[in-house]
């Protein structure tokens, strides 16, 4: 059985082909090594191995929480989402060059050892709380060497679909599905400083403040201006007087109601003349309490006339930043940026696959999900060169991650012998280059 698996494969169309097979010799994969080269650069996921507790007794262990970490990241990073990929994974050259540790000269994790580290190590309450605080603490690490001359916050929801009999899974109205209801908090680099899975039917402003303040604590004594976006479901109270006390410029879109139309009234009638094909958009800025508030706000509206609309598209925001109106609703529709980012995460990095049966081993795995986000994100954004700069997170993994290559050992080194088809060598080398500028330090003693 052996040797017949060994033969090579033969094609009717030409007989001169053959077809071998490779697994711990050719990867698939060769572009996860900038992504660990970065991971080196900054100590990404060896910060997040020190906050893990490994409650495994002894030390007898075959792979660290490190290597395991490193496992689960770039596995998702990579597009392999589930841990029953570790099966074949475990003996890939690249996934075992950038895990380290036991995983370069034998194999790494197994999927029965990913699936206890997942769903039983990463889930214990301790290990939760420090794996939710890890991609702000990666962020910190970036903005040490990439400092921010200003804070933008975007937050927002989205919906992660499920199947089944999945604890916590349950039907949401406005999405018209049966599904989870993370929230996402974005920084103005498309960064995720911080993610929350809540259960279906949960309120899209549900939990704000377990999102919103330890990343305003993580802030709070940095110098620069900061800001806060978030469309009409987190238009409360209790939120304004937070940022109003926090010092942060906020814009927040809020309901209509027959105050609010009352006071811009002049401009719900038609503009006289012919209508352009242009709309015409008008603004208003004046001052406003809610009964539910505790003193006036201000807010900017806008009246947009559309040459084939009868009526007016009309918008309220509540802000408490100074300047003109254009401006301010300006600033709040670039908001919309976060869907874009929430997008990519879906359909690039994959959180949306929330399997497990337990609630809080899917928590566990979306915090996993938005690490392999932020290193993609992370090195989009930082170490691509101009020319590819507009690559999404997806053309980054089918072009950069998925190149092919050959592994060639040698007694002194390992050659990865890297298909040059995508990504050309002078380009693979201008990465390498760019992450080099950040300090990476001169190599050690492989750890995990």
């Amino acid at each position: 059985m052996g040797d017949r698996r060994r033969q090579a494969l033969r094609v009717q169309f030409d007989g001169k082909l053959k077809l071998e097979f490779h697994g711990a010799k050719i990867t698939s994969d060769a572009g996860l090594l900038p992504f660990r080269e970065l991971d080196e650069a900054f100590r990404l996921t060896e910060k997040g191995s020190t906050v893990l507790s490994d409650p495994r007794p002894g030390k007898n262990t075959q792979h660290t929480m490190l290597a395991m970490l490193r496992q689960s990241v770039y596995g998702r990073l990579a597009g392999y989402e589930d841990v029953n990929d570790a099966e074949r994974l475990w003996v890939d050259p690249a996934m075992r060059r950038v895990v380290g540790g036991r995983a370069q000269e034998k194999e790494a994790a197994s999927t029965s050892e990913m699936g206890r580290f997942e769903t039983e190590m990463l889930s214990s309450r301790k290990n939760l709380t420090a794996l939710m605080d890890l991609p702000g603490t990666w962020v910190d690490s970036v903005h040490e060497c990439a400092p921010l001359d200003k804070l933008i916050l975007d937050l927002d929801s989205s919906q992660s679909e499920t199947y089944g009999d999945q604890q916590g899974s349950t039907y949401n109205g406005y999405f018209e599905c049966t599904c989870y209801h993370p929230l996402f908090l974005f920084n103005q680099h498309g960064d995720l400083e911080r993610a929350m899975l809540r259960r279906g039917n949960h309120a899209s402003a549900k939990f704000w403040r377990r999102v919103l303040l330890p990343v305003i604590e993580r802030y709070r004594d940095r110098d620069i201006p900061k800001y806060f976006r978030g469309d009409a479901a987190f238009a409360i109270p209790a939120l304004y007087r937070v940022l109003e006390e926090e010092g942060l410029r906020y814009t927040i879109r809020i309901p209509a109601n027959d105050v609010l139309m009352a006071r811009i009234s002049p401009l719900l009638t038609r503009p006289v003349g012919r209508p352009s094909y242009n709309p015409k958009v008008f603004y208003e800025s004046f001052s406003y309490q809610a009964q539910s508030w505790d003193h006036s706000r201000r807010v900017v509206a806008k009246v947009e006339w559309h040459w084939d609309e009868l009526f007016p598209r009309v918008g309220f925001i509540v802000t408490n930043m100074t300047g003109w109106s254009r401006k301010v609703v300006k600033f709040y529709n670039a908001r919309g940026t976060a869907e874009q980012w929430i997008k990519e995460g879906k359909y690039a990095a994959k959180w949306t696959r929330l399997s497990c049966r337990n609630f809080r081993n899917n928590q566990a795995r979306l915090q996993l999900f938005a690490l392999a986000y932020n290193l993609g994100n992370f090195l989009r954004r930082l170490a691509l060169p101009r020319s590819v700069k507009h690559w999404s997170l997806t053309t980054l993994r089918e072009r950069l991650i998925k190149i092919g290559a050959k592994v060639v050992r040698h007694a002194k080194y390992v050659t990865f012998q890297l298909a040059e088809v995508a990504v050309p060598r002078d380009l693979f080398a201008r990465i390498l280059e760019r992450i080099q500028w950040f300090g990476v330090p001169p190599p050690l003693v492989q750890r995990g």
